[in-house]
């Protein structure tokens, strides 16, 4: 039977383990900053391992012209460029701002990582629950827990502020005025 002393104690672990989680975001959304000043997606993460922040990244889609260039995957090549082993992502957490897209998701189930919490869902891409459960799909015998909300309002923010902007960084759209419909190639009838 749990006393009183006991359940005091549970609720302080989770209490560390929930402030450890905002302190971590706080971090990401720091990175997310910089890509937002960089005029890219403002998505931002850190990786940590044994406690100790050991890679950081953000969004370089705009500056790289690479649509691969995400913060997740540009934290873990300059973590290996740096020495990092690939061993050490089983015990190793990612914080990231916005909830992986499916190609980040699969990445991270690759590296085998242990821990992924976002802050908000990315209901068009996410991997780990908003459309696909990349993290925990019954594929290789490997999977990680992902765990979202964590300061999602400040992540959210973050976003609208970038859309709300004008991205300088796009392509013009093409005028289609003097497109014309061809058909006489075709074999339909009237």
């Amino acid at each position: 039977m749990i006393d009183a002393r006991d359940a005091r104690d549970v609720h302080d672990v989770c209490d560390v383990r929930d402030s450890e989680r905002v302190k971590y975001m706080r971090e990401a959304l720091a990175m997310a900053e910089e890509a937002y000043e960089a005029s890219e997606v403002p998505v931002g993460c850190v990786f940590v391992c044994d406690g100790q922040i050991v890679g950081r990244g953000r969004n370089e889609t705009n500056v790289s012209k690479n649509g691969t260039r995400h913060a997740e995957l540009v934290a873990i090549e300059r973590m290996l460029a740096e020495g990092f082993k690939t061993s050490d992502f089983s015990k190793t957490q990612l914080y990231v701002t916005v909830e992986p897209c499916i190609m980040c998701a699969s990445a991270l189930r690759q590296i085998n990582i242990e821990s992924v919490v976002y802050g908000c869902a990315n209901e068009r891409f996410g991997g780990c629950e908003s459309v696909l459960h990349v993290n925990s799909d019954e594929l290789d015998g490997t999977s990680y827990e992902a765990t979202g909300g964590y300061l999602r309002d400040e992540a959210v923010l973050m976003l609208r502020k970038f859309y709300v902007r004008e991205n300088t960084t796009a392509p013009q759209p093409k005028k289609k005025t003097r497109r014309v419909l061809k058909t006489q190639d075709l074999n339909i009838d009237d």
